[in-house]
């Protein structure tokens, strides 16, 4: 004869939403952290002040700069704008999707501001930005 228990019997189950949920947790934390281990290498330049600065900076990236005198300077060396179309040129055929960041000084003329980014433009690079500080304290 076979007795049967008054309480119900359960299934066990493995419950898998909370551990999606750990897992973007870790992974959205792992990616913070990463964004803020890169490092920029470029000259030092007095940059402008936005109120919304974009900080994400990878490795690999290309830098411009551009200082008073209307010097253009990619990554850390200084270069002609013939010099720098060929080398933006041949970092085109490698990857098109190479992110630029074009730096100014505060006080360098927009005119070489806009040469430089009508180059990047003119090789096809379709991702390219301008890098400021970030403001510190809110504009008034």
């Amino acid at each position: 004869m076979k007795i049967h228990s008054p309480i119900p019997q359960k299934k066990t189950r493995l419950e898998i939403i909370p551990l999606i949920d750990v897992m973007f947790f870790l992974l959205a934390s792992f990616m913070m952290v990463s964004l803020t281990m890169t490092k920029q290498q470029t000259i030092k330049v007095n940059l402008p002040v936005a109120a919304a600065a974009q900080s994400d900076f990878k490795p690999d990236m290309i830098n411009l700069a551009v200082n008073v005198a209307g010097d253009l300077f990619y990554n850390t060396e200084r270069v002609s704008l013939l010099d720098a179309e060929r080398r933006l040129s041949e970092r085109f055929g490698t990857d098109p999707n190479t992110p630029v960041y074009i730096s100014g000084d505060a006080d360098t003329r927009h005119a070489d501001m806009v040469k430089a980014l009508d180059l990047v433009r003119r090789i096809g690079f379709n991702k390219a930005a301008f890098n400021v500080k970030a403001n510190a304290a809110p504009a008034k």
